[in-house]
């Protein structure tokens, strides 16, 4: 199914099951398939109860592709999720995001309250406050048509996942340029819905999550024993704990 944003950009999206309804937000060159179906998030969600619904971000997967950053920022990401919510039907659900999906989802969060019952930040902890390094040494590998021998390993690595999902290189880049500030700590602060921090401990993408957790108030944390950014994503302990999360707010939607 596809919805249009409010800057007339094609979204793609799905809904799966029913129940109170959950909002699944993906990373960084990835899309609803590989982030949320493949890893079996979404048939946890429906066993647990829950509708989940999964979209392709703009720039992602089957949505619309641009090619300038000022399609791309915090706030007009968040408003394509906070309009499929609408679009939906629905006058609230939890937002589950996942590394850059976990900024869009705090973004969401943030602007828009009365759209978001909880949130969940997976893959994004203290570096969604500190901000990411070397986003343009990244970008500028996405546009090469063929990469150099000898680059970084980690930043080599955005460009092997974004070829994995078959994703247009020179939309991502355009994507990664986006002007996005570090989410300040008074932002964060404000936050007044139930909120869960997750990321590996060997996430270095993601930072530390205690710190996230303290500027946030209420906010509770989950650390994945041995997870890195790639791994922590399907890990069991994650959905658990989130099935378990989202139990304890109560039904909404």
């Amino acid at each position: 199914m596809q919805f249009v944003s409010a800057d007339d950009v094609i979204i793609d999206y799905d809904v799966w099951g029913t129940g109170p309804p959950v909002l699944l937000i993906h990373g960084f060159a990835s899309n609803a398939r590989v982030n949320w179906i493949e890893t079996g998030w979404v048939k946890a969600l429906n066993h647990a109860g829950y509708q989940a619904i999964t979209f392709d971000n703009r720039g992602h997967g089957r949505s619309g592709k641009l090619y300038e950053p000022r399609f791309y920022g915090g706030d007009v990401m968040a408003e394509d999720a906070r309009r499929l919510i609408e679009h939906v039907g629905l006058r609230k659900a939890a937002a589950v995001g996942y590394s850059m999906g976990a900024r869009i989802a705090a973004e969401l969060t943030i602007r828009c309250p009365s759209w978001v019952s909880a949130a969940v930040f997976g893959g994004l902890a203290t570096n969604m406050i500190e901000g990411l390094a070397r986003t343009e040494e990244i970008a500028a590998l996405l546009e090469m048509d063929r990469p150099p021998p000898g680059v970084d390993p980690d930043v080599r690595a955005y460009r092997s996942f974004a070829e994995q999902t078959g994703s247009d290189l020179k939309a991502l880049a355009a994507c990664l340029r986006a002007s996005r500030a570090s989410v300040s700590l008074q932002a964060l602060q404000a936050i007044k819905v139930p909120v869960l921090v997750v990321a590996g401990s060997e996430d270095k993408t993601a930072g530390a999550v205690q710190p996230l957790v303290e500027a946030i108030p209420g906010a509770r944390g989950l650390v994945l024993p041995g997870r890195d950014h790639m791994k922590a994503v399907g890990d069991r302990m994650f959905k658990e704990e989130t099935m378990k999360f989202l139990g304890s707010v109560g039904r909404w939607g």
